[in-house]
Formats: C-alpha cells, structure tokens, sequence
C-alpha cells in the first residue's frame, strides 16, 4: 500500500478515502439487517411461523451484533481491522446465502440470529468507531456522523429494491441479492482500506507530527474487552451512556427497523409502501446524522441529545393518530422528524465516549455501550412482537418507546459535563 501515499498531497487526506470505503461496508450492512422487517411476512405466510417466533431470532441477531461490538473492537486492536471485518463479511455472505435454503425455526435463529447477529458486530458502528479514532483528531464528529448516516442510506437504496424483489420474485431472491452485496465489497477492504495512517506513512488527520505513536496492544481480545469493561464501568456516566443507548436501540432497530413495515400491513398498506417510508426516513436521516455530526465538533453533546431523543419520543406518540391522517400532515410528517433524528445520537455519544476514555480505548468502550444499544433493540423487537401478537396492535408498544424517549432525554443531562481523562493501563 506505500502507493497510496501519493493520494494524499495537497488538501486532500487519504482518510476520507478511508472513510468513503468503510461507508460501503457499514452500507451494505445496514441493508442486511433491514431485510428481516421486509421478510417477516412472508416467512410467515409460507412456513406458518408466527410473528413472536420470527421476532425471537430478530431479538438474538439484535442482541448479538451489540455484544459482538467490543470483542470486535478488541479483535481490531489485537489482530487488526482488515483481517476482522474481512472474516465478519465472509461470514455474512455465507450465512445469508445459506438463509435462503432454510425450511425451519431453528434454521432461522440459527443463521439470522446467530451468524448474521455475531457478523454484524464487527462491521456496524464499532467499525465505524474504531476507523474514526484511528485516522481523525479533527473532524471527528463530522467522519462519524458521515459513517453513521450510511446505515440510513443503506435503507435509502435497498428498502424498496427488496420489497419489490420480495414482493415479485419471493424473499430468496433478496437475500441472494445481499449475500452477492458482501461478498463483492471484500476486495475493496483488502485494496483501499489501511491498518491504520502509519501503514500508509501519515499521521491522522489534524494530528501533530510530534504526537506519539499509539502502542499495539498484545492482549487477548476477551481480555482487552472486559479490562475496558472492568475499567469504564466504575464511572457513572458510562451507565448513563449505556441505559441512553439501550432505549436508543429499543426505539430505532429494534422497533420501527423491524415492525414498521408489518405496522403498515395492519393499516392496509403495502410492504412497497411502508418499505417507501422507510427509505424516506432513511434519505432524512442521512440529512439529520451528517449534521448531527458537523454539531457535535461545536456544541455540548449533551444538548444534542437532549434534543434528540425528545423530539424521537414525541414523533413516536404522534405515529398511532399519522396512519388517520391524510397527506403531508400524515405519514410524511412522521417520516421527516422520525428520519431526521434516527440515529443522530451516535456522533455526539461516540464524542463522550472518546473524551472520557481516549482515543485508543474509546472503540472497545464503545462497543460496551453499543451492546446497551443491542439489548435495548433486542427488548423492543421481542416486545413489540409479543404485545402484537396479545393486543392485535402495535399501539401500546409505539407509546411506550415514546415515553422512554422522553425519559432519556431528561437523564442525559445528568452525564458529567465537566469530562475527564482516562486511559487503560
């Protein structure tokens, strides 16, 4: 890779080419774990699974990908980062083309709750952690609000293609779709995506020339894992940042990403049209996260989140009365504010958990609070599935993730303003 050094004379930094090609695979991950809400129909129309069923294996994937997050982090440090999400993208590939020869339940959790969940641990928001700590000291908030946005994106350009797959051609056909996706993005992490700056002779974007060079650690990656665990878990405002995280999850992925388009279905909608809405949101959340991010290197990240999680907890009690509602005033509403505030949390809580924890660390620590993220969707897509099936509506489910929103919005605030060093031994 000494080749690509020449890239980066003038203004230009080879991080963002860096940036640009762990959007893709952030991107196609992101279309991954959104097939299963255009799924989940029907898999149950043609296996007669019910809809707690589906959402157990939904709930396994969800909770894995955020407990696999600090262990893949820890994997970066230990065996390096291309090497880690290359064998997390073959790992995808395989289990997702082998998803589409299933006959039974236990085939499901065991490939989309098991593999796809444990595969997606390394090439979500952990990944995107661990590339911004790596080649940003300016510009931070803004590369991560970039790479968070790709989850968005993701739903942009693959929602509606595999609800019209799925709809015309059967839901094997999407998850052929998907596995070719994974697999073709491997060589561009082996041609284009570096270790880390040194490995291509550069420093870190904004990094001084006479900034020390960050030590490789040699650990074990379950030993650096929980060591961070061991020492970030002393600290309050890592318990806040988790439990903010975990209604996060529980009112993003783990609701609307998974039963919003089975919501739609109970109003008479169709798969194509609640999978519309979503890539609408999705197109507003690439807005909403990029500028988020761009906030986040100039305001207090706990204002940020004040504001976005009680704007996502009033969207989400508006939704039950916007499927009565006719034209923009509607669905359309809900779309603009939901979207805009999907996932705008993670720029400024990555910004807190990078000040508290320092750079080299802050991707492990993350991922701890990723795993709050995942348990919280996990919660939510079991729930919202379990009160469907009792209630016969997703009413009581939409309101509760309201409240919780608002909630969190209060608790934020009381994350310590005034943050302080920390490094892990």
């Amino acid at each position: 890779m000494s080749g690509l050094r020449d890239w980066t004379g003038g203004r230009f930094h080879y991080a963002w080419i860096a940036i640009a090609v762990t959007f893709l695979v952030m991107l196609i991950t992101a279309a991954i774990r959104s097939a299963p809400g255009v799924m989940m129909v029907p898999l149950e129309h043609e296996f007669g699974w019910s809809r707690s069923a589906i959402s157990t294996a939904l709930a396994i994937n969800l909770a894995l990908f955020g407990l696999m997050g600090p262990f893949a982090a820890a994997a970066m440090l230990r065996f390096g980062l291309r090497r880690t999400v290359l064998a997390a993208l073959a790992m995808l590939a395989a289990s997702v083309a082998l998803s589409s020869l299933m006959r039974s339940n236990w085939q499901l959790q065991l490939l989309w709750g098991l593999m796809v969940g444990c595969a997606t641990g390394a090439t979500a928001m952990t990944l995107g952690a661990s590339v911004v700590s790596r080649w940003f000291v300016r510009h931070r908030g803004l590369a991560m609000g970039i790479l968070t946005a790709s989850s968005a994106t993701g739903q942009l350009v693959f929602l509606p293609l595999m609800a019209f797959l799925t709809e015309q051609h059967g839901w094997r056909s999407t998850v052929w779709l998907l596995a070719i996706a994974a697999a073709c993005i491997m060589p561009l992490v082996v041609l284009l995506l570096p270790e880390r700056p040194s490995s291509v002779g550069l420093r870190a974007l904004g990094e001084p020339e006479d900034a020390p060079l960050q030590p490789a650690l040699h650990h074990n990656p379950v030993r650096i894992a929980f060591d961070a665990l061991g020492r970030a878990s002393k600290s309050r405002d890592f318990w806040l940042l988790f439990a903010s995280f975990f209604v996060c999850g529980a009112s993003t992925n783990g609701y609307i990403g998974t039963h919003f388009i089975a919501m739609c279905g109970d109003y008479g909608l169709t798969p194509v049209r609640g999978a519309s809405m979503l890539a609408a949101m999705g197109m507003f959340d690439l807005l909403g996260t990029t500028l988020s991010g761009w906030l986040s290197d100039r305001f207090p990240p706990q204002t940020l989140l004040f504001c976005y999680y009680g704007l996502r907890g009033l969207a989400l009690i508006y939704l039950p009365y916007a499927f009565g509602l006719e034209y923009f005033f509607g669905l359309p509403l809900f779309a603009l504010f939901y979207g805009l505030d999907w996932v705008a949390t993670v720029p400024p809580t990555v910004k807190l958990t990078t000040n508290s924890f320092g750079s080299q660390q802050a991707p492990v620590v993350f991922g701890w609070i990723v795993a709050g993220h995942q348990l919280g969707a996990a919660f939510a897509a079991l729930g919202a599935g379990m009160l469907r099936n009792s209630l016969g509506s997703y009413t009581l489910a939409t309101m509760i993730s309201g409240g919780l929103c608002l909630l969190t919005a209060v608790w934020v605030l009381l994350i310590n303003r005034r943050l302080r060093g920390w490094r892990m031994a």
